[in-house]
């Protein structure tokens, strides 16, 4: 078996999948390498295949008609990105760029399709997926209607540590790191902006910054504050 058997096995989408049915999958599929700073795909190019990141790190984002990037997120390893438009065939709306030397896993359009058809447990997990991350979208945009930059900030927190989280003794550590530059791109505001209000809620003792790994210390009070709720579907 070699590595891209491996990486298969690992996405959750194809958990429930036997060692037969993966082999036979990665016969189906290949693999390129991407480095730092490089496009996967562009706004307009077809959805012609899902997408696996089988290491590295990629970046999603959109570009404002002023020019700015609009940071959508991050994907990280054993994760799919692309599925939506190469599940239903239309072009792709964001631009996708390694952040990170990356390799990919490439599932062309009619081998999900197929997948989808033969494997209920396929089916269902990418339906998830798909419902998961539109919950994602329709919480980040009523965060970047409705409130101020600082609660913005804070709401982005605690997404942040629903999704990369680790509890700790001091608190729930945020396990990847995150620039102050992304995070102002991802909430609309200023890398300054954002430098300002996390030494603010250092200093309120609401988070704590060690190492430029931030863990935060009283969530209760981020919760009121923000009034986030956590999504009601499983981790994919």
């Amino acid at each position: 078996m070699n590595e891209k058997y491996w990486y298969l096995k690992r996405c959750p989408v194809f958990g429930d999948l036997t060692p037969e049915q993966i082999q036979l999958l990665e016969t189906q599929c290949y693999v390129s390498e991407f480095q730092r700073g490089e496009v996967i795909y562009l706004p307009g190019d077809l959805g012609s295949s899902a997408m696996l990141l089988a290491r590295g790190r990629v970046r999603i984002y959109h570009v404002t008609q002023e020019g700015k990037q609009a940071l959508l997120g991050f994907v990280e390893p054993s994760e799919l990105f692309g599925e939506l438009s190469a599940y239903n065939g239309s072009v792709r709306e964001e631009y996708a760029e390694a952040s990170e030397n990356s390799l990919v896993v490439l599932l062309p359009r009619e081998v999900v399709g197929r997948m989808m058809v033969e494997h209920p447990s396929v089916s269902m997990r990418l339906t998830a997926l798909f419902g998961l991350r539109l919950k994602r979208i329709e919480r980040r945009l009523k965060s970047l209607l409705f409130r101020s930059s600082r609660e913005r900030l804070m709401h982005l927190l605690l997404e942040l540590s629903e999704r990369y989280g680790r509890p700790t003794e001091d608190g729930i550590l945020i396990t990847r790191k995150f620039s102050h530059q992304d995070m102002a791109s991802i909430i609309g505001a200023t890398r300054e902006t954002v430098t300002i209000t996390l030494g603010e809620l250092q200093e309120e003792g609401v988070l704590q910054i060690a190492r430029r790994r931030i863990t935060l210390k009283d969530t209760d009070a981020m919760i009121v504050a923000t009034g986030f709720g956590p999504l009601q579907m499983a981790r994919t």
